[in-house]
């Protein structure tokens, strides 16, 4: 689960931007536009922090904030509230009152999410700061894995696209089983075929040439942890019956030896390939495909999460400036638009590669469009007379219409157009519609 915060504004492009940015910091938040609404909310969930304007359509700050100290039905989240430069005196008070902080216009977002971040810190602690993402998809995902994790011995099969983040989900299972435990991957695709079997197995002195001492494999080095074994599908045919034989009696033996050694482990398969398919043409083993996916866990390819394509780019740059902190960067709106419209063949790979490259080859702090896809970029038409500019042009006039229809009602016309709120104060800024 995820922070979650109550955020409190009555301006409807703040409350949008100020959402947007909230999680795409890895934040759950519910958007409330007066005190009111804010209120039956705290009353009905419990909240990790409050976010609030203190000029507010219905009911000022101070009132607000005095409303939540006595009413026991709500408790008292951290609360942190935003004010004007006129109104600091107001913010004190509140302090006085019990409030966290108080921060002033025009809002720095960033500082904004590191204060709560500190307030968070103890939901953080338990495990909440490292979502698998923030798409519906991702989070159910991620919402199986700690009934998986109690399931010590089970065999996990991850399925999924090449660079779709098969090894991340291992890796989150193995966190939440016990971190303190062994993890231990191999690329089955990527060890030599006369080598697979030494490299699993481990092998003794003199079992081959070259062997000068004993050495223990993979299965021996994750003993009581988890052994991650990648791209399963590309197995050699003549090395899946061994394989079979070690996960069922949870025993192997060394390349040249003869005496059994008991392994405990929990073995997590993945790989790309169709494995039905695999065992129709003969090249996987049946009985092994039934022995390592008792439970199976797919993870979707990037292009149908779009939710988790900025708040994973995000991450990346932040990653980077943490490392190297005289380069820090911010995406520009040609670059989120780049990045939503992109198809991502390599899924989070790519994109990560993407994101990495632009932070070192950027000339300017603003990472566009051309610094993430420049080949991409290189083949576009910046004629206007081009089917994406004639496609955009009608888009923004019909948009522009149902806005001037509706009076400039941000909810009755992202519904007659049959999109979120957030999509359409996206689509307007990014086609700079602004409201007379």
């Amino acid at each position: 689960m995820l922070p979650e915060i109550c955020l409190i504004e009555d301006d409807p492009i703040m409350g949008e931007s100020l959402k947007e940015r909230l999680i795409l910091e890895g934040f759950s938040v519910d958007w409330c536009e007066t005190g009111a609404n804010a209120l039956a909310r705290l009353r009905q969930k419990t909240y990790d922090a409050v976010v609030s304007d203190i000029r507010l359509p219905d009911i000022q700050g101070d009132e607000l904030f005095r409303r939540m100290v006595g009413d026991p039905e709500t408790g008292l989240p951290p609360t942190i509230f935003i004010t004007g430069f006129g109104s600091i005196e107001s913010a004190v008070e509140l302090l006085k009152l019990g409030a966290a902080d108080y921060l002033t216009k025009p809002l720095e977002p960033r500082a904004l999410v590191q204060k709560l971040r500190e307030l968070c810190q103890e939901h953080l602690q338990r495990g909440s700061d490292d979502p698998l993402g923030l798409s519906p998809a991702m989070q159910r995902l991620d919402a199986k894995l700690p009934a998986i994790a109690r399931h010590g011995e089970t065999p996990v099969l991850i399925t999924g696209e090449s660079g779709s983040g098969k090894e991340v989900v291992a890796r989150r299972l193995h966190a939440l089983t016990d971190p303190r435990a062994p993890f231990v991957a191999v690329n089955c695709a990527a060890v030599p075929e006369n080598l697979i079997e030494a490299e699993l197995f481990g092998h003794d002195k003199g079992a081959y040439t070259g062997a000068l001492r004993s050495r223990r494999g993979l299965f021996e080095q994750a003993d009581g942890g988890l052994l991650f074994l990648d791209e399963i599908g590309d197995m050699p045919l003549s090395m899946q019956a061994k394989l079979l034989r070690a996960i069922q009696d949870r025993v192997i033996v060394r390349v040249g030896g003869d005496e059994p050694v008991p392994v405990r482990f929990r073995l997590v398969c993945a790989t790309h390939r169709n494995l039905v398919e695999l065992v129709r043409a003969g090249r996987f083993r049946e009985d092994l495909y039934y022995r390592i996916n008792v439970i199976q866990l797919m993870v979707p390819p990037l292009r149908e999460r779009p939710e988790d394509i900025l708040w994973l780019a995000e991450r990346f740059i932040a990653h980077h400036g943490e490392a190297y902190p005289a380069e820090s960067k911010r995406l520009g709106s040609s670059a989120r638009d780049a990045l939503l419209s992109h198809r991502w063949p390599g899924n989070v790979r790519e994109l990560k590669h993407s994101v990495e490259r632009a932070c070192i080859l950027a000339p300017a702090s603003l990472i566009e469009a051309h610094d993430l896809l420049p080949d991409r970029s290189s083949t576009s038409t910046d004629s206007d007379d081009s089917l994406g500019a004639v496609r955009e042009a009608s888009e923004r006039e019909h948009i522009l219409r149902a806005l001037e229809s509706h009076g400039w009602r941000m909810t009755e016309t992202a519904n007659t157009l049959g999109i979120s709120r957030k999509t359409l104060w996206q689509k307007m800024k990014r086609m700079e519609i602004r409201r007379p």
